[in-house]
């Protein structure tokens, strides 16, 4: 299993021809690539068909850590 964008590497296919094969929009696929979005099934389908791999065969977990937040926290004084 791959990131989408050491395939993307690999097949020299760049953002805008994955916005052109894929018909997503351009942020959203910015997003996909660098790791701050994780894509819908649906997207995952249209993007690995534009890649010519299947769906399975690429990693889409976020590279950037996604952090909770609820509450007022510790600086309040009381935990969450």
């Amino acid at each position: 299993m791959k990131a989408i964008a050491r395939l993307m590497e690999e097949t020299g296919i760049g953002v805008s021809e994955l916005v052109a094969a894929t018909g997503l929009d351009k942020k959203l696929v910015r997003a996909v690539v660098s790791g701050n979005y994780t894509a819908s099934p649906a997207q995952r389908q249209r993007l690995a068909a534009a890649l010519g791999v299947p769906a399975e065969e690429i990693v889409w977990d976020h590279a950037v850590p996604v952090h909770h937040l609820r509450g007022n926290g510790p600086q309040c004084g009381r935990s969450t």
